[in-house]
């Protein structure tokens, strides 16, 4: 039984510390440059790279923000679940 509480006690803390919210994707703006993203939202859960463009998300499936970057500048944004 300790052993389930302390998972879900992390399980928690993990999921409170996200800054995949509305809060940190209000902060974003065209241009922003791929540092201040990263500044603001930490390392993406997955970039793909395409001729012209990245596509970068952080977070998941069900709840995300995607963005993205064209010469590293921040050009389009979304969000999704929130």
């Amino acid at each position: 039984m300790k052993k389930v509480l302390t998972i879900a006690a992390i399980t928690l803390l993990l999921a409170a510390c996200s800054k995949v919210d509305l809060e940190h994707y209000e902060k974003i703006t065209v241009g922003m440059d791929k540092t201040e993203i990263e500044t603001l939202l930490g390392s993406a859960d997955k970039c793909e790279e395409k001729t012209l463009h990245t596509n970068c998300i952080w977070g998941n499936d069900s709840k995300n923000i995607a963005v993205t970057l064209v010469s590293n500048k921040v050009t389009l944004y979304s969000k999704k679940g929130f």
